[in-house]
């Protein structure tokens, strides 16, 4: 009788270990992601209107954050014709691609294509 309860013993800090070891490996990753809906531009085109993009709610629960990287197509008279998803999370690349095309630009001579990086953190 006593053998079961020993090898439950063992399972149990097993267990505890490799849990302990996940959340070790979790909050490293996390931790060097900046704020939420923090936004980062490659190009000369100054933003007029940004709006942020929605956290989701389940994501930020199980603090799944990460950054997303969407092309934006914009027009000459400032206004966002289009947007491509480039990198990240599709759920938090949607949010962000739908916030982004709200977005409103400088007028400029002609349409342009710039790179943006939102970073998302579950813990803001």
């Amino acid at each position: 009788m006593l053998k079961p309860e020993v090898e439950n013993r063992r399972a149990a800090r097993s267990c505890k270990g490799l849990l302990a070891l996940s959340l070790l490996i979790a909050s490293a990753f996390l931790s060097a992601v900046p704020a939420v809906g923090q936004a980062h531009e490659t190009g000369e085109r100054k933003l007029i209107t940004r709006v942020d993009p929605e956290y989701p709610d389940a994501l930020k629960k199980l603090y799944i954050g990460g950054v997303v990287r969407v092309e934006v197509l914009v027009a000459a008279n400032g206004a966002v014709k289009g947007t491509t998803l480039i990198g990240g999370s599709p759920i938090l690349g949607q949010s962000t691609m739908k916030a982004i095309k709200q977005w409103r630009y400088a007028p400029a001579a002609s349409d342009e294509t710039l790179t943006v990086k939102i970073e998302f953190d579950p813990h803001r």
